[in-house]
């Protein structure tokens, strides 16, 4: 039992209704910017405690 197409379409629908056509483009670049931030992130963090582990052996 997932999100079906009808589904889909009326979320997609209510989201234009609620930002806007024009601000969607600007919203959708936020959004990539701040995920590809959160990845580095992690990676950095991750690096961080391999390299702990590493000194500690």
């Amino acid at each position: 039992m997932g999100i079906g197409m009808k589904e889909m379409i009326f979320i997609a629908l209510v989201i234009v209704l609620l930002f806007g056509a024009k601000k969607l483009p600007e919203i959708g670049s936020a959004l990539g910017k701040a995920i590809k931030e959160f990845r580095k992130a992690g990676k950095e963090i991750q690096g961080e405690d391999d390299d702990t582990n590493k000194k500690e052996s």
